[in-house]
């Protein structure tokens, strides 16, 4: 089992390329919440992620034949990126084996530092099938992305910087994908501070820790489905399955609406940027996903910054959508000059402003004597929007709200 000795040996090694991030309150989360909220910057640490350290860890402790034949191993981004990056700095050569749905940003930078990408299958789980293949035939030492006591180890000195910033803590949030982090973290935890409790956080499309420690078992997943591709694993692993057990106190899901929420609160009052993953913590603060006194120190670890510019658009739309800031509908008119200069004045009237229009008279669902008009609003909150819906509907229009 994981010990406390383990991961502060693992910071010995990781300490010259793992950065001690940020641990900073943020008094408008505190506000938002109730709580007295601290957010554990991750995000800023060398590769954008957590996973350089569990990853230099492993690498340090490799010997002198696995480290003549190199390593091996899968990930959906971050740890790809953190092999990459130890084993660059070691002198190892690297194979890194992502699924061909990988954000591209990903990718690229880890090919940037130093590694041979290789894309196979469409998650996590079939991209690791293909690295072990490689393993047995190219003789090279898989290096797991969490299911590692020394992976965990390196992962667990995340936990000793948050208790040496944070020692007053009463509750620290954590992201749970395969595990590694969550176990280091909880054992750093817990062996510090006893009555801190640990609460893990899974995407609710990719959702299998609560399960398997329900059984007392793994439980597989079928599939995985959420924007926290950092975090879609269809199952944590064994060894961190056993430490979860011992150690975590709860676990609990977040969807991705609330995950598209925190990032784009993140974005705009912290002026921080995560990816999904890095982003349930909080979402699962401020969704009340479990339950938290007022004022208490509650410390949410924003784990990993490396979100795909082509997504962020999307996922900030999602957020502005849950804020009630971005309003997206459709209003039949009648064909006929005039009406698409009396919907505008409406909307005008409300004060919002418009982002996008798309005026279609030739729509099959649309009866030959009318248009449809389909508006993309830029709106002040949620009660701003129902206004617009509520004047138009005022006016005689009939609204279908999209989004």
């Amino acid at each position: 089992m994981l010990s406390l000795a383990d991961i502060r040996e693992a910071r010995e090694r990781v300490s010259g390329v793992a950065r001690h991030t940020p641990l900073e309150r943020s008094r408008s989360f505190s506000e938002m919440s109730g709580a007295d909220l601290h957010l554990k910057l991750e995000n800023f640490q060398r590769t954008g992620a957590f996973k350089i350290r569990g990853a230099m860890n492993r690498i340090e402790t490799l010997s002198d034949a696995e480290r003549e034949a190199g390593v091996v191993t899968a990930s959906a981004g971050n740890h790809a990126q953190g092999v990459a990056l130890a084993a660059s700095r070691a002198g190892v050569d690297a194979t890194v084996v992502m699924p061909k749905f990988a954000p591209v940003s990903k990718v690229k930078a880890t090919r940037g530092y130093g590694a041979s990408v290789r894309l196979e299958g469409v998650d996590y789980d079939e991209a690791q099938a293909y690295a072990h293949q490689l393993e047995r035939e190219e003789d090279r030492t898989y290096v797991h992305a969490f299911d590692d006591p020394v992976v965990m180890a390196g992962q667990g000195t995340l936990g000793l910087e948050i208790v040496d910033d944070c020692p007053e803590l009463d509750t620290v949030v954590v992201p749970i994908g395969g595990g590694g982090l969550i176990s280091g973290v909880a054992v750093a935890i817990k062996e510090q501070l006893p009555d801190a409790r640990v609460v893990g956080v899974q995407a609710e499309g990719a959702a299998s820790a609560a399960k398997s420690l329900e059984a007392g078992e793994l439980r597989e997943i079928d599939s995985v489905d959420t924007i926290a591709d950092g975090i879609a694993t269809r199952s944590v692993g064994e060894q961190t399955l056993d430490v979860m057990a011992e150690y975590v106190d709860e676990v609990v899901t977040v969807d991705d609406r609330e995950i598209a929420l925190a990032l784009t609160l993140l974005l705009e009052r912290a002026k921080t940027l995560v990816e999904g993953a890095g982003a349930v913590a909080l979402a699962a603060v401020l969704s009340e996903a479990f339950e938290y006194d007022d004022g208490e120190t509650v410390v949410a670890a924003l784990c990993g910054g490396n979100i795909d510019l082509n997504r962020l658009g999307t996922v900030i739309r999602r957020g502005l959508v849950q804020m009630g800031r971005y309003l997206k509908i459709t209003i039949d008119l009648k064909d006929r000059p005039g009406e698409l200069e009396r919907v505008s004045s409406i909307v005008a009237r409300t004060g919002a402003n418009v982002y996008a229009v798309h005026h279609d008279r030739t729509s099959r669902d649309v009866a030959v004597n009318a248009a449809e008009l389909e508006l993309e609003l830029e709106t002040d909150d949620a009660e701003h929007a129902a206004d617009i819906v509520d004047a138009l509907e005022a006016e005689g229009y009939e609204v279908e709200i999209l989004s």
